[in-house]
């Protein structure tokens, strides 16, 4: 079985001539495409999901796999580096700006996030007293466990693993391994 990576190269021209096609097309147009095709099974929904991504994103690098049933929000606001694969049932929400350095593994139904609600005055409702944004950053050769939550402003530095089911509420330096609930370091990667 071919991986991912040959298949890109193989194809890759064939990709940057369909996003320059695809940017002819109004954003608003290409959002509901990528919508439309969230659920899209096999290579050719890879190949799909890629095509509109890249012509959406702020930054999409070569070789980015967005699997089927992932929930991608304000993804202008959204850079992803080089080879970087996004497993079923993930939730980004860019809207305050995420990036996502190379060869990062995000498994499934992983949450990231670049904002929270604002919550200090309690003469008025939570939900309406809006919201805060960060940017949130993961470093490069960063792996994320499945379930893992990514709270909107924290830094995960390169060479990094989350554990699963792990909520990452501050930052965590490079070549450590964190798990938990909130996320603390065990181990340094060697």
């Amino acid at each position: 079985m071919a991986r991912g990576r040959f298949l890109f190269k193989k194809f890759k021209s064939v990709f940057n001539i369909m996003v320059k096609l695809f940017c002819l097309f109004p954003i608003g147009f290409r959002k509901i495409l990528f919508e439309h095709y969230r659920n899209r099974q096999g290579k050719i929904g890879l190949a799909i999901r890629y095509i509109l991504f890249k012509s959406i994103a702020k930054k999409c690098g070569d070789n980015v796999s967005i699997h089927p049933n992932c929930y991608i929000f304000a993804a202008n606001n959204l850079e992803i580096g080089d080879n970087v694969s996004i497993h079923p049932m993930c939730y980004i929400d860019a809207t305050g700006g995420i990036e996502i350095g190379d060869d990062v593994s995000i498994a499934h139904a992983v949450s990231i996030l670049s904002t929270s609600h604002n919550y200090s005055d309690n003469t008025v409702p939570i939900k309406d007293q809006g919201c805060d944004y960060k940017k949130t950053v993961i470093g490069n050769n960063v792996w994320l466990g499945a379930k893992a939550t990514v709270m909107y402003g924290t830094h995960i530095g390169n060479g990094v693993i989350i554990g699963a089911n792990s909520v990452v509420t501050r930052n965590i330096e490079d070549n450590m391994i964190a798990v938990g609930s909130p996320a603390k370091v065990i181990k340094e990667r060697h």
